[in-house]
């Protein structure tokens, strides 16, 4: 996955989740059994509590496996 597309999901996922800045998402996931995550596919910005790790989580939206949680995305798993 492209970095700009990361970031601008990355960017959503914490105005969806009310954090500012994005630090504060990441220390909420990273201190979590559970973490936000957004689905990547471009036109679809479904979301979702899922695990830390996951980077090929179920998006409901679209039916395809495409959901990454925040740390994921922050590239810091």
């Amino acid at each position: 996955m492209d970095a700009v597309l990361r970031g601008m999901k990355l960017s959503k996922l914490v105005a969806e989740e009310g954090f500012d800045p994005v630090e504060q998402l990441l220390e909420a996931a990273a201190a979590d059994s559970v973490s936000p995550g957004i689905c990547v596919n471009p036109g679809c910005s479904y979301t979702c509590e899922i695990e830390p790790d996951q980077d090929r989580g179920w998006c409901e939206a679209c039916d395809t496996p495409t959901v990454r949680s925040a740390l994921i995305l922050a590239g810091l798993l």
